[in-house]
């Protein structure tokens, strides 16, 4: 009966945790599709990083759900293959979008006279178009071209697979070459990045005080660079858990339990959850945009040209 309640609660936390991650990135998608002062190469990089949050929320998170309560997978092995390819495709394409907005936010604040030639609206969706690429290639590679178990099969089939088991396995030269690339060589790029912006800002920001006030367009893109610095270091916070697990557990004899690793897959799709209330949050026209579409408003002629800020 105890074990019952408890499988309950966990249904409904994990249920409601899914559910907020559809509301919340569907909202985001939503505002920057339908309102055309949004359409700019920024807001098209957040579109697609809501995008993989969603999919997250609608895809990964039900049936780990299933899985997480029940401690068995009852889906079948080709279900868990393509489960276990959504769940790396999604983190990946996260990632590599948060590279790139890095990329974006660092012409936008250094190097403003060079943004629009750089990062114009068509290179934008290339880049994106290329990351959702290597991202499925790598997920679905992973799982299905047995890439993570390469050397290791053997080990593999006689040790972990078999009925009622869904997990990433990796071999440790999957693990370490899939780790470093996917998670913490970009996490190293975006957070070098990042500093070098904030102190190239800082360092404008006194050259520009001791002639004149701040211009309003540079006040803007610094308050998103914050911004998106925020989404880019939560998102770091609640994956490292995770990718430090899998970059060491092959070498200390895959002795983590898997319930640490459900635990610290959770904490991770939880950001996908997170994002749409930064922007809220720090965002006026985002909180505005959501108030028009929560009641109705876009249904009204010309209401794709409302003026958010």
């Amino acid at each position: 009966k105890d074990i019952c309640k408890a499988q309950l609660l966990l249904y409904i936390i994990f249920g409601l945790i899914s559910f907020l991650t559809l509301i919340g990135n569907l909202l985001v998608i939503i505002t920057i599709i339908h309102f055309k002062q949004l359409h700019t190469p920024t807001n098209y990089l957040i579109l697609s990083l809501a995008v993989a949050d969603l999919l997250v929320g609608g895809l990964v998170m039900p049936p780990s759900m299933l899985r997480s309560v029940e401690t068995c997978w009852y889906l079948g092995t080709l279900f868990c293959k393509i489960h276990t390819s959504l769940d790396v495709t999604m983190c990946t394409a996260s990632i590599l979008n948060l590279c790139i907005i890095s990329v974006d936010r660092y012409y936008a604040v250094c190097q403003p006279l060079l943004y629009h030639s750089k990062m114009a609206t068509n290179m934008t969706l290339f880049m994106i178009i290329a990351s959702w690429t290597l991202s499925a290639f790598v997920g679905f590679g992973m799982t299905f071209l047995e890439l993570g178990i390469l050397g290791v099969e053997d080990f593999y089939y006689s040790n972990i697979a078999c009925e009622g088991i869904c997990v990433l396995f990796l071999s440790k030269t999957a693990g370490a070459v899939f780790t470093v690339l996917c998670f913490y060589i970009p996490a190293a790029l975006m957070v070098s990045i990042y500093l070098k912006i904030f102190h190239i800002a800082q360092r404008q920001a006194r050259s520009i005080q001791c002639i004149q006030k701040k211009p309003s367009q540079q006040k803007t893109e610094i308050k998103a660079t914050k911004t998106l610095a925020i989404v880019i270091g939560v998102f770091l916070l609640f994956w490292t858990p995770y990718f430090i697990c899998s970059l060491i557990d092959p070498f200390i004899g895959y002795i983590i339990p898997n319930i640490v690793f459900d635990l610290f897959a959770w904490v991770g799709y939880s950001n996908s959850t997170f994002n749409p209330f930064v922007y809220a949050f720090f965002y006026s026209w985002f909180r505005k945009s959501f108030r028009v579409i929560l009641l109705g408003k876009i249904f009204q002629p010309n209401s794709s040209r409302i003026k958010l800020f």
